[in-house]
């Protein structure tokens, strides 16, 4: 407030704007605004009086604040971006990012910009079986698979769940470690998913020595995965959008096309073999 008004004496001598910003340490902007205002109200008493009752609609009440919370938790601590989302879509209100996260500040640890942009260490690379296995998941509609496959031998696994959360990545592994990839290998890597949080982190050092997960936006760290469920798609489930009743009849084609897939479909990197003998 004293800005301001220190702003309006200056102009009345007729200082530049430019010195003016540049004295009380403001844009030249925000003094040609404030300048606009208060010639759009009659006066500087009439804009100041604005000013502040402006300032009050902008504070974040308690509310809102509480809101933000709830989605936060509701949602697996989701973004900021999907916390504005959920906050539009049932509630009506528009609030933006920056302020979301300062009101999630006041009650969570927010990671630091340091450890979100710290080094994971290269892609891994495989030169044997059981080195690295990629996991994700392919949306279905009613239906998720889960995915996985070595990345050196090719084997893969697929597991269908009706949702999508960690229990259901915790169910997967509990399902295709032992029957697909010996129980235990070096490195598993996955997306940042909430689907591979929680319950599947608590679980999955019983099959890896590293649980690595992938960098956002980098789809050539799940280039194997990625290559994999496009296969899926294109050879098995196709685009379609299926129901939860579904699952038994699908996990009958996957079945019949994992066998297809292991003991007959030939694979380029792989010399034009399969990635399993048929054993007599």
């Amino acid at each position: 407030m004293t800005k301001i008004i220190l702003a309006h004496e200056l102009l009345e001598q007729k200082v530049s704007k430019t010195h003016i910003a540049n004295h009380i340490g403001v844009s030249r902007r925000t003094v040609i605004r404030w300048a606009q205002g208060i010639e759009r109200h009659g006066s500087l008493d009439n804009f100041l009086t604005e000013y502040q009752q402006a300032r009050k609609k902008r504070k974040t009440d308690a509310i809102l604040k509480r809101r933000i919370w709830e989605i936060r938790k509701k949602h697996h601590h989701c973004c900021g971006q999907k916390t504005q989302y959920f906050l539009e879509k049932d509630y009506g209100v528009r609030v933006s990012v920056t302020t979301i996260y300062k009101v999630l500040k006041e009650k969570y640890q927010m990671r630091s910009k340091w450890q979100k942009n710290q080094k994971r260490g290269p892609v891994p690379s495989a030169k044997a079986p059981r080195e690295v296995i990629q996991m994700d998941t392919v949306d279905f509609g009613g239906v998720f698979a889960f995915t996985a496959i070595d990345i050196f031998t090719r084997e893969s696994d697929v597991l269908l769940r009706p949702s999508l959360e960690a229990v259901d990545g915790q169910a997967f592994l509990h399902h295709s470690m032992p029957r697909r990839f010996d129980s235990f290998v070096e490195i598993i890597q996955t997306d940042g998913g909430k689907e591979f949080k929680k319950e599947f982190e608590t679980d999955v050092s019983r099959y890896c020595n590293l649980h690595r997960v992938a960098r956002p936006y980098k789809k050539n760290e799940q280039s194997y995965i990625e290559s994999f469920n496009r296969n899926l798609r294109k050879e098995c489930l196709g685009w379609i959008k299926y129901q939860e009743s579904d699952i038994s009849r699908l996990t009958r084609n996957i079945e019949d096309w994992l066998r297809y897939y292991h003991y007959v479909r030939s694979h380029i990197s792989l010399g034009m073999r399969p990635p399993l003998e048929i054993q007599v």
